[in-house]
């Protein structure tokens, strides 16, 4: 139900943790009721990210409660679950412009407040980063406690694991926070459970497990003995015993959502030093039925009707989206081929891949937040036999990049690598804006980038790719198609190859040219009617076709390169370099990213930033024209 008429008075009064601080514990459940109608009533109006921050309320405040943040550091894994810290910290009265531009971000942000100390936007930084944070303060003699709040989803990540083995074997005064969301380690939480972990975390427990170390350290034998016991004795009840193995203390599971058994426990271990993991159990969505029913649905959300969950967008007449047109494609692949596998890492939903996994559950591989394994899981499958096709999105390729590297370029495998959210992503910021794809891929030896312009294009490239004979990338970005008349679109049974390496003419012109790399073909059409210019939808940056480029240098005054890509190493980049390779003499003009950090807001508005829109491409090319000339 709307809550616009709520009475939100005690969250009103909290500008600090240190406000959070005074309140009882009466009080404070009332501030976790205020708190969770503020985010619902909040994020309905502006979209974002939903489900998480409703589970982790209570976790916030308990937090800010018992650690003196700023000075204890408090690092949030990903974000999404952090508009509750947001609130808290003194930025309630700018969630009204939540991921909009100029407004304040979606994920934590160093610049944006000292309460955010470290900044992130992908899993499972958080512990490695808690654990240098802690080693500062050791080595500049600060008594302060650092805390890392993970997911359990984002423990699937090798990261996450290469940090707790290494906390594990040291001194440091390192808590972690496992935010168990999804039963995926436990579901053993309730009275004993909560019990069990209060007298696990207590000063009687811990003198007793200390005070007989001592007793026994002189007795190796008997100390390990003692140690396994203690071990496996809690793990009869609770699933701390991998934790305990990595040198952690463990304790838990509890209840995330009960703040008098959160708020004592975190004391307990407070007055603890050393590495420590506390397991807590909380609910995606948690005080929202939909998004209690249907977490994934409203991890992101755009703006929606409160009282009844639905979009304010509608979407009844828009053309399909590119991560559609790659889901379609990959179903109809496959049921061509049956060496067809496709690989996620934990990003089904977003790649469009879910009607794959219900058709092809056996060709399914949904490897959890873990790019670096997606991709080497790739290669093997690609040395015998198999047809791999990887759905990442750019922005997190760059995590496995050794792995595409070593894996699969060296070894000239045969994997599909279908890159969504190319370009720019909106709302979600420079952690998430796929603006250097181009560049890191266009170095790599073997390595096949191509480009579509639009839904026709992005199946026929991406058949090209499946059917070539080595590693591949088609990059698309988020976001509707342009929408092709009926007589142009692709039949469901055409899975046609686009010629290898050459680019379309899509209009002729006089003077300039414009080669088009991507989607912004429409607007260059756009712009090319006001100046009477040539288009060439270049289709593939690598191998590029250099007949093209070199009819171009020869034909025209000033070529145009417009990608949706960095500038710097990007498919602009790589025309230059082939027309100075053949000692060619061309006026070039480059339209892309300039080497800036793109910041949320509305896509339009980002294009538009940087001249990547109808008008700041003419403007450039006219701006160009004057000072040659032409």
């Amino acid at each position: 139900m709307p809550f616009s008429n709520a009475n939100w008075s005690l969250l009103e009064s909290i500008n600090s943790p240190a406000d959070v601080r005074k309140l009882s514990n009466l009080q404070l459940k009332e501030l976790a009721r205020q708190l969770r109608e503020f985010i619902l009533e909040s994020v309905s109006s502006t979209g974002g990210h939903l489900s998480a921050g409703l589970g982790t309320v209570e976790l916030t405040i308990a937090l800010h409660y018992v650690f003196n943040t700023p000075y204890d550091r408090l690092v949030w894994d990903v974000g999404h679950q952090t508009y509750p810290h947001k609130i808290l910290t003194g930025r309630r009265e700018k969630m009204s412009g939540l991921r909009q531009k100029g407004g304040i971000a979606g994920f934590p942000k160093r610049d944006e407040s000292e309460y955010d100390c470290f900044g992130t936007g992908h899993s499972s930084t958080s512990i490695a980063a808690a654990l240098g944070m802690s080693f500062a303060a050791k080595q500049n003699h600060e008594n302060r406690h650092c805390v890392a709040v993970i997911g359990d989803g984002a423990m699937t990540a090798g990261m996450a694991f290469e940090a707790l083995n290494h906390a594990g074997d040291s001194d440091a005064n390192l808590l972690v926070i496992l935010n168990d969301n999804d039963m995926s380690i436990s579901a053993n939480v309730g009275a004993l459970s909560n019990h069990l972990t209060r007298l696990l975390s207590g000063d009687l427990f811990s003198t007793l497990r200390e005070g007989g170390k001592r007793v026994l350290e002189n007795i190796p034998p008997a100390l390990e003995l003692a140690r396994r016991t203690e071990e496996h004795v809690k793990g009869m009840v609770a699933p701390g015993t991998l934790f305990e193995e990595l040198g952690f203390n463990y304790y838990g599971p509890v209840d995330g959502h009960d703040l008098d058994t959160l708020i004592p426990v975190l004391k307990n271990i407070n007055h603890h030093t050393g590495p420590r993991l506390l397991h807590i159990k909380t609910q995606k969505g948690k005080g929202y039925f939909p998004a209690e029913d249907a977490p994934v649905k409203y991890h992101g959300v755009s703006a929606f009707d409160l009282s009844t969950g639905k979009s304010h967008a509608s979407d009844s007449a828009r053309p399909p989206s590119y991560t559609e047109i790659f889901g379609q494609w990959l179903c109809e692949m496959a049921d061509q081929d049956e060496r067809l596998v496709g690989i996620t890492p934990a990003m089904s939903e977003g790649s469009g891949m879910v009607e794959f996994s219900q058709r092809f559950p056996k060709r399914y591989f949904d490897v959890g937040i873990a790019e670096q394994h997606a991709v080497t899981l790739a290669a093997g499958m690609a040395c015998d036999g198999l047809k791999p096709v990887v759905a990442i999105y750019s922005t997190f390729l760059q995590r496995a990049y050794d792995q595409l590297i070593h894996d699969v370029a060296i070894q000239n495998l045969s994997v599909v690598f279908a890159i969504d959210r190319a370009g720019i992503v909106g709302a979600d910021g420079p952690t998430h804006t796929g603006a250097y794809d181009i560049s890191f891929l266009r170095c790599i030896p073997n390595m096949v980038i191509m480009t579509p312009a639009n839904e026709a294009d992005c199946r026929g490239l991406l058949t090209t790719a499946f059917l070539h004979d080595g590693p591949s990338a088609v990059r698309y970005p988020r976001g509707s198609a342009i929408g092709l008349n009926t007589q142009d679109e692709p039949r469901s049974e055409d899975l046609r190859a686009l010629p290898f390496a050459q680019a379309e003419k899509v209009r002729e012109g006089n003077k300039v040219v414009l080669l088009v790399f991507g989607t912004l073909l429409a607007t260059a059409l756009e712009v090319a009617e006001e100046i009477d210019a040539s288009v060439y939808n270049m289709r593939f940056v690598k191998p590029l076709d250099t007949s093209t480029v070199d009819t171009a240098a020869e034909q025209y005054d000033l070529i145009v390169t417009i990608e949706d890509n960095a500038i710097a190493g990007g498919a602009g980049s790589a025309v230059s370099e082939h027309l100075n390779q053949q000692h060619t003499s061309a006026n070039i003009l480059q339209i892309g990213f300039p080497d800036e950090l793109i910041n949320h807001g509305e896509p339009a508005e980002l294009l538009a930033d940087w001249n990547l829109d109808k008008p700041g491409i003419l403007r450039s090319i006219q701006e160009r024209v004057k000072e040659l000339l032409i």
